[in-house]
């Protein structure tokens, strides 16, 4: 089932010892979800087993970050970000992310994702952009939406001398208590 969730202008928030942990076969459907994500999103097993990730993804994020992530992980590489996820109600929550490849006799058989709280001012460094980066998808159009905000975002961060996960590792780091 595809949810068609209008978003709210209500933020979730969780405590900073809880993590949200799900799992993934290769196509991204979830196989797993633990209690912080139900608590977190309004999600049910019912309501979330068997289908895609992206059933929290919220409109604010930009595709070409999901194309980053997917683009990592399918090269058997763990991937850190800044996701702004929606609830079943249509409240936001933002996270800071590490998603992990699960390897069975040398392939990958699925990912592990493991989410705790986004730290305000990391949230606050990352949201500028993720709203250029939804603008260039919008001038772009569908077609090269992806493609054209990764880039820019891989262009802006190099001439800070920064990689995405360089930069998004130092972020979370540098207001892990904020």
């Amino acid at each position: 089932m595809k949810w068609k969730i209008p978003p709210t202008q209500t933020e979730v928030t969780f405590a900073p010892d809880e993590l949200i942990v799900s799992k993934t076969d290769p196509k991204g459907r979830i196989t797993y979800i633990n209690r912080v994500f139900m608590k977190v999103s309004n999600f049910t097993e019912e309501d979330a087993l068997g289908v895609q990730h992206n059933l929290v993804r919220h409109p604010d994020m930009p595709r070409g970050a999901f194309k980053h992530l997917w683009d990592t992980i399918a090269q058997g590489n763990e991937w850190f970000g800044f996701v702004k996820n929606i609830t079943k109600e249509g409240h936001y929550y933002w996270v800071f992310a590490n998603v992990t490849p699960d390897f069975e006799a040398g392939r990958i058989v699925g990912y592990f994702s493991v989410r705790r709280q986004a730290p305000r001012a990391a949230v606050r460094a990352i949201e500028p952009l993720y709203t250029e980066m939804r603008r260039i998808e919008q001038e772009a159009g569908a077609a090269q939406a992806c493609a054209a905000s990764l880039a820019w975002l891989t262009a802006h961060l190099a001439q800070q001398g920064e990689t995405y996960e360089s930069f998004v590792l130092n972020l979370f780091q540098s207001h892990a208590n904020t």
